[in-house]
């Protein structure tokens, strides 16, 4: 029964969908995180022909005349992707210095043991060498030289990210709204914030880090982004919008499942009544 294709390829999309909402839902409360979205894509097999080869009787119906399908069994829905939303989360006041957030599009630059990687989470803290670290133990970069752009429009970055840390020591320190570390008797450095002309470019790694594939996507120009020194960043996930999404997409799941169990029943009839005769 090939029929049975349709209502399985939504299953299995929609199973996607359940993963991705409760992927947001057990990230409600992760600073920075940005929720995401499943999109879908619907085949049509009676889209391939032209008008002429859907053929409608121009005559009073018969009842077979509604059972032609024009292939409408091989239709099928899948994932056609995901999407990330970069909408600004709230910022929560902390007091401590450690926690800085972001309010604009920008993200910070860090360097982790497979390169150069971006993130919102501001969760910042001083390793055994006295130099700025995120939580999990990545450098947070200061800026480089402004990348320059040739004739042909290409990006080109000039300093190595590993001797880009920022050393504040044992020392406190500060960090105005654009990104100034001071620390001790005066100014470290300049926190790296990277703007991108494409975000959704950007790909998800894991563990709030992006990875920009493309160093053309690097916006070159002033940044619209501050760093807010005891604030975090809360992510953009509306925990109750996102349950609510969560049972509406189970619901969904069961109600294709019982239409497989339909088609089973059916094929499992259709057999037993053919062998009788």
């Amino acid at each position: 029964m090939r029929e049975l294709w349709v209502p399985l390829s939504g299953a299995i999309a929609q199973q996607r969908n359940v993963e991705t909402i409760a992927n947001n839902v057990a990230n409600a409360n992760t600073p920075g995180f940005k929720k995401e979205q499943v999109v879908f894509k619907e085949y049509l097999a009676a889209l391939d022909k032209d008008g002429a080869q859907i053929d409608l009787p121009q005559k009073e119906w018969k009842p077979e005349d509604f059972y032609r399908s024009y292939n409408a069994e091989d239709a099928f829905v899948k994932v056609d992707g995901t999407y990330t939303l970069h909408e600004q989360g709230q910022l929560s006041p902390t007091g401590n210095a450690f926690d800085n957030a972001l309010n604009g599009p920008g993200f910070y630059e860090v360097l982790t043991p497979n390169g150069v990687r971006y993130t919102r989470k501001g969760s910042f803290t001083i390793n055994n060498e006295g130099k700025l670290v995120t939580d999990q133990g990545f450098l947070v970069l200061s800026k480089s030289p402004p990348p320059t752009a040739d004739a042909s429009g290409k990006v080109t970055l000039t300093t190595p990210a590993a001797s880009r840390a920022i050393a504040v020591g044992n020392n406190k320190f500060s960090i105005s709204l654009d990104g100034e570390v001071f620390s001790g008797s005066g100014k470290t450095a300049d926190i790296s914030v990277v703007e991108f002309n494409d975000q959704h470019a950007l790909k998800k790694e894991g563990s709030s880090l992006f990875i920009n594939p493309d160093q053309q996507n690097i916006k070159i120009g002033e940044s619209k982004t501050s760093i807010h020194q005891g604030f975090v960043e809360q992510s953009n996930v509306n925990a109750v919008s996102e349950m609510s999404s969560l049972i509406n997409a189970n619901r969904n799941f069961e109600s294709i499942q019982r239409v497989i169990k339909t088609y089973d029943t059916m094929s499992g009839k259709a057999v037993n009544e053919i062998a009788k005769f």
